[in-house]
């Protein structure tokens, strides 16, 4: 399917950030583009705007003047509706209320041909909805960019349930085009990336709610030892503790109440007392001026032990890069093996080891800077010593956290595959999206499906059956296509 030409029409309805950032996003690719806001004089600042961000890029060398000037010119701000009939594609970028966008789409209609294609920008309504105000819901589909529309590679394409398949497929197709990583999904709650990235802060709040460490500990982890950008603390801080919260409480109201949204009680607690984030000057941490720094807690230096091996041999640095689930290192007399979802206390005494200490899932462990470490309630002292010399003389940090079944890496994971694994299971998406999505959208650093399939998905199911018994919540519930495939012996990809 080809995408819409250079030489067709794009209309932008709402000029604000994000419709101006798309509106960039068409010029850049040479369609003429048609920029309207109700607010009289708010097109031509948007303009305006993109012209100042453009002039950045040239500062960096990144873009010409000409072309600046040339791609500045090929959007034109307009005063009315009408003005637009000449689009083959209009985007709409207006306020997320289903009401205004079921009117404004009806108006469209009366007055657009019956070729032209509606997409909203929406990231949480329903397509299907705002297209059941039309007489021919076919045309509508979303075009959820994320924001900033000029840098963010992703897209969504979110067909509605009478969305025409070859409308979806021309939009996909024209993301394509201007750059995008497009992806397919249906109009189900959160489409791709907000459903799926729910257990990034679900996990790290119930983390820190738990006493497992602070929370510049536990971003530490996320980041330095998971791969992470940002940790969850500090994104939802950047995000708005109010919009996280809002975007996590309407996809568990969607889902008519299932626990695996469940939103924070704590998180709840940081909205009413103001504790908004970056542009209230504070939140999870401190901003502005004078702001502390974030209290990171690593292990103070603790010996070497005197002997380290692996499945009976000395253990060397090389074999840092073959770790994985089943790995049990013997370092001086602490027993050291990663987390299988079970408290270390629990495990200890389910396996009779006397001296445990659990390590937590890390994208490298060549290359990772830090390591969680946990210990069983059984655990000596002398035990504990060694087992973060070992990781100290290797050159990682050691960030130790209370005994908390699954840790921060590794439960984290799990959870991100099985919300993947379950979009998948219910036709929302395909594997390969889930991945594309979740790595072009919030810049994971890896798809969390390739992900448990480097894992293993008989640790990942473990991990999530564990959680699901100290627990006893059915937000751990393992997913349908988890247990297929575990069964057939296949991975997801």
């Amino acid at each position: 399917m080809q995408g819409l030409a250079a030489d067709k029409t794009i209309a932008v309805i709402g000029a604000g950030t994000m419709g101006a950032g798309i509106a960039q996003v068409a010029a850049a690719f040479g369609h003429r583009v048609l920029l309207f806001d109700q607010a009289e004089g708010a097109a031509q600042k948007g303009i305006e705007r993109t012209a100042k961000g453009l002039d950045k890029l040239i500062e960096r060398g990144k873009l010409t003047s000409d072309d600046r000037d040339q791609l500045i010119a090929r959007i034109e701000a307009v005063a009315s509706l009408d003005a637009l009939s000449s689009a083959a594609l209009v985007i709409e970028a207006v306020v997320e209320d289903l009401a205004i966008k079921q009117a404004l789409f009806k108006k469209l209609e009366s007055q657009r041909s019956a070729q032209t294609i509606f997409a909203t920008n929406t990231s949480s309504i329903s397509v299907t909805a705002i297209a059941s105000a039309l007489d021919d819901p076919t045309r509508v589909v979303g075009m959820h960019f994320f924001n900033p529309a000029p840098i963010m590679k992703l897209v969504e394409v979110v067909s509605g349930l009478q969305t025409n398949n070859e409308v979806a497929q021309v939009v996909h197709a024209t993301a394509t085009q201007w750059g995008k990583q497009a992806v397919h999904t249906k109009s189900t709650p959160g489409f791709i990336v907000n459903r799926v990235a729910r257990p990034f802060y679900a996990e790290a709040l119930r983390a820190f709610e738990e006493g497992a460490a602070n929370v510049p500990t536990i971003d530490a982890i996320m980041c330095e030892s998971g791969g992470f950008r940002m940790g969850p603390f500090a994104l939802m801080d950047l995000i708005g503790n109010d919009i996280n919260f809002a975007v996590t409480e309407s996809v568990c109201q969607a889902y008519f109440g299932d626990q695996r949204f469940t939103p924070s009680l704590f998180q709840q607690e940081m909205i009413q007392a103001g504790l908004l984030g970056c542009k209230t000057g504070e939140g999870f941490y401190h901003y502005g001026e004078g702001a502390d720094k974030p209290d990171v807690k690593s292990a103070q230096e603790a010996p070497a032990p005197s002997q380290m091996s692996i499945d009976g041999r000395a253990f060397t640095q090389d074999d840092l890069a073959l770790m994985h689930g089943a790995t049990t290192i013997n370092a001086g007399s602490a027993t050291l093996t990663c987390t299988d979802g079970r408290m270390a206390t629990q495990r200890a005494a389910d396996e009779q080891i006397d001296n445990l200490v659990l390590f937590d899932l890390a994208l490298d462990y060549t290359n990772a800077g830090r390591i969680a470490l946990a210990k069983a309630d059984q655990t000596s002292d002398q035990a504990w010593q060694d087992a973060m010399g070992f990781w100290q003389q290797l050159g990682k940090q050691v960030s130790v956290i209370d005994d908390l079944p699954g840790m921060c890496v590794m439960r984290t994971v799990c959870m991100l595959a099985n919300e993947g694994a379950d979009a998948v299971n219910q036709g929302v998406c395909d594997v390969q999206a889930v991945d594309v999505a979740m790595q072009a959208g919030v810049n994971y650093p890896q798809g969390p499906m390739v992900w448990a399939d480097a894992i293993g998905l008989d640790l990942v199911v473990r991990v999530l059956q564990h959680l699901q018994a100290v627990y006893g919540e059915d937000r751990y519930r393992v997913s349908p296509l988890l247990q297929r495939r575990l069964a057939a012996n296949r991975n997801l990809l």
